[in-house]
Protein backbone atom coordinates (compact mmCIF):
# COMPACT_ATOMS: atom_id res chain seq x y z
CA UNK A 1 0.00 0.00 0.00
CA UNK A 2 0.78 3.79 -0.10
CA UNK A 3 0.90 5.77 2.99
CA UNK A 4 1.23 8.92 3.01
CA UNK A 5 1.72 11.85 5.79
CA UNK A 6 1.24 15.41 5.07
CA UNK A 7 1.60 18.21 7.07
CA UNK A 8 -0.61 21.79 6.60
CA UNK A 9 -0.03 24.75 8.07
CA UNK A 10 -3.09 26.81 7.47
CA UNK A 11 -3.55 31.05 7.85
CA UNK A 12 -4.71 31.24 11.28
CA UNK A 13 -7.79 32.91 9.81
CA UNK A 14 -8.94 29.67 8.04
CA UNK A 15 -7.95 27.16 10.39
CA UNK A 16 -11.30 26.30 12.22
CA UNK A 17 -12.89 26.68 9.46
CA UNK A 18 -10.41 23.93 7.14
CA UNK A 19 -12.25 20.25 7.78
CA UNK A 20 -15.23 22.21 5.77
CA UNK A 21 -13.01 23.90 3.44
CA UNK A 22 -11.74 20.41 2.65
CA UNK A 23 -14.81 18.56 2.81
CA UNK A 24 -15.81 18.12 -0.10
CA UNK A 25 -12.00 16.65 -1.76
CA UNK A 26 -12.02 14.49 1.82
CA UNK A 27 -15.47 13.30 0.83
CA UNK A 28 -14.79 12.60 -2.78
CA UNK A 29 -11.09 10.84 -2.16
CA UNK A 30 -12.61 8.71 0.73
CA UNK A 31 -15.08 7.71 -1.67
CA UNK A 32 -12.17 6.43 -4.00
CA UNK A 33 -12.24 2.54 -4.93
CA UNK A 34 -8.51 2.24 -4.23
CA UNK A 35 -8.73 4.57 -0.72
CA UNK A 36 -8.19 2.86 2.09
CA UNK A 37 -8.27 5.78 4.49
CA UNK A 38 -8.12 9.65 4.47
CA UNK A 39 -8.28 11.22 7.92
CA UNK A 40 -7.32 14.60 8.95
CA UNK A 41 -6.22 15.73 12.33
CA UNK A 42 -5.76 18.75 14.23
CA UNK A 43 -2.47 19.59 15.94
CA UNK A 44 -2.60 20.19 19.84
CA UNK A 45 0.78 21.95 19.62
CA UNK A 46 0.06 24.38 16.61
CA UNK A 47 -3.91 25.01 15.93
CA UNK A 48 -2.64 25.93 12.31
CA UNK A 49 -1.48 22.71 11.36
CA UNK A 50 -3.28 19.73 10.44
CA UNK A 51 -1.90 16.56 9.81
CA UNK A 52 -3.72 14.39 6.78
CA UNK A 53 -3.11 10.34 7.27
CA UNK A 54 -3.76 8.92 3.77
CA UNK A 55 -3.21 5.65 2.32
CA UNK A 56 -4.03 3.65 -1.10
CA UNK A 57 -4.20 0.04 -2.34
CA UNK A 58 -1.86 0.60 -4.55
CA UNK A 59 0.38 2.62 -6.66
CA UNK A 60 -2.57 2.70 -9.81
CA UNK A 61 -5.12 3.45 -6.70
CA UNK A 62 -2.64 6.54 -5.98
CA UNK A 63 -2.30 7.34 -9.61
CA UNK A 64 -6.00 7.16 -9.86
CA UNK A 65 -6.42 9.87 -6.95
CA UNK A 66 -3.88 12.34 -8.25
CA UNK A 67 -5.31 12.46 -11.82
CA UNK A 68 -8.91 12.30 -10.69
CA UNK A 69 -10.95 15.74 -10.38
CA UNK A 70 -11.61 16.51 -7.67
CA UNK A 71 -8.03 16.38 -6.59
CA UNK A 72 -7.18 18.56 -9.45
CA UNK A 73 -10.03 21.01 -7.88
CA UNK A 74 -8.45 20.70 -4.64
CA UNK A 75 -4.75 21.78 -6.40
CA UNK A 76 -6.57 25.02 -7.66
CA UNK A 77 -8.81 25.72 -4.60
CA UNK A 78 -7.06 25.23 -1.32
CA UNK A 79 -3.54 26.76 -2.03
CA UNK A 80 -4.58 30.53 -1.31
CA UNK A 81 -5.48 29.02 2.74
CA UNK A 82 -2.11 27.36 3.35
CA UNK A 83 0.72 29.29 4.84
CA UNK A 84 3.22 27.20 3.08
CA UNK A 85 3.29 24.08 0.39
CA UNK A 86 2.48 21.05 2.31
CA UNK A 87 5.33 19.08 3.94
CA UNK A 88 4.74 14.86 3.09
CA UNK A 89 6.50 11.13 3.66
CA UNK A 90 5.32 9.01 1.10
CA UNK A 91 6.06 5.44 1.65
CA UNK A 92 4.92 2.10 0.16
CA UNK A 93 4.50 -0.51 2.66
CA UNK A 94 4.33 -4.45 2.32
CA UNK A 95 1.18 -4.36 4.30
CA UNK A 96 -2.51 -3.59 3.91
CA UNK A 97 -3.65 -2.20 7.22
CA UNK A 98 -2.56 -0.77 10.23
CA UNK A 99 -0.73 -2.90 12.87
CA UNK A 100 -0.70 -3.60 16.35
CA UNK A 101 1.70 -1.45 18.56
CA UNK A 102 2.92 -4.41 20.63
CA UNK A 103 5.31 -2.18 22.66
CA UNK A 104 2.05 -0.77 24.51
CA UNK A 105 -0.52 -4.24 24.06
CA UNK A 106 -3.41 -4.00 26.35
CA UNK A 107 -3.88 -6.88 27.98
CA UNK A 108 -6.55 -8.30 30.27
Amino acid sequence: MIFITAKFRIKPEHAEAWPEITREFTEATRGEAGCKWFYWSRSVADPNEYVLVEAFQDGEAGAAHVGSAHFKAAQEKLPKYLVETPRVVNMVLEQDDWSELGELAVRP
